[in-house]
């Protein structure tokens, strides 16, 4: 499941969005530009043309050739003179590996997600709330014959209107968050997304009292997916578990199948969390 660009993570809006600067602190420009740049790519477009790059981080032309042209010296930016065509530098990914989020949750939940993998057939997904939407921090994927889909990597962004696991998150961030998601534009990425903010609201209240949701369609027709949430042992929210497969492998007469082995996995790892302060934006 990739993420939506509508709106997009890595557009200039949504860092501004998500970073305020301190009063009587400007910003720089240039760093503006440069992580606007860093932001273009994404899990649909991992190789983007220069012409491609300045319209996705409304930049100029010129401007986008001289900052590449730093970032490429850094090692953030790798670029095939060949194809004519930028990517995402190596050395990002030792800059990912110092990255925190949801490392608690991931080292606790890595041998029990392999396990509800394995259990279901179904490539179950790990997810935490961030920056008005849900990361996927980890993913055990199984082998699907017959399927072309683009998969979320870990790292990778999803709005909270599609998919199991980001609903679920959606049901359990703050009011303040939930509203500001709902306020903002919701990516219909099929015939089936929900976009309508009344209906999400009123999904949201039902998903927290029966502590599940079931998702069809949505991402990709074909696909269902199911997903339940995290607490940790003293009841803070932590983040969602999901799987995801072929919609009549997950659904059995209209209703979620495999239920019970998701359930018991997000207790098992729930009750293996340090207690601590409830993600940003999250609630009980």
């Amino acid at each position: 499941m990739p993420p939506d660009r509508a709106p997009r993570p890595g557009s200039p809006g949504a860092a501004s969005r998500s970073v305020q600067a301190k009063p009587g602190v400007p910003p720089v420009r240039a760093v503006e530009r440069a992580v606007a740049l860093l932001k273009a790519f994404g899990i649909d477009r991992p190789h983007l043309t220069l012409t491609e790059l300045a319209q996705r981080a409304d930049l100029d032309k010129g401007t986008a050739r001289r900052l590449l042209h730093t970032l490429l010296g850094t090692g953030l930016v790798a670029f095939d003179p060949n194809a004519q065509l930028y990517r995402l530098g190596a050395d990002l990914v030792e800059l990912a590996s110092a990255v925190p989020l949801g490392d608690d949750l991931r080292e606790v939940a890595a041998p029990i997600i392999a396990e509800v993998a394995e259990k279901t057939g179904a490539s179950a997904f790990l997810w935490v709330p961030h920056d008005d939407g849900a990361i996927c921090v980890d993913r055990v994927r199984t082998r699907m014959l017959h399927i072309d889909a683009t998969w979320f990597r870990v790292g990778a962004r999803s709005p909270l209107n599609c998919g199991a696991g980001p609903r679920v998150i959606l049901a359990h961030v703050s009011d303040e968050v939930r509203e500001r998601v709902l306020a903002g534009p919701l990516p219909q990425r099929t015939a089936y997304s929900e976009t309508s903010a009344p209906k999400l609201r009123e999904a949201a209240a039902v998903i927290r009292d029966r502590g599940w949701e079931l998702a069809i369609n949505d991402f990709f027709v074909g696909l269902a997916a199911v997903g339940v949430p995290i607490f940790d042992r003293v009841g803070n929210f932590a983040g969602a578990l999901s799987i995801t497969s072929l919609n009549d492998r997950l659904v059995e007469n209209g209703n979620a199948r495999h239920l019970d082995i998701l359930r018991e996995a997000a207790q098992q790892i729930g009750a293996l969390l340090k207690p601590g302060p409830v993600e940003s934006g999250s609630s009980r």
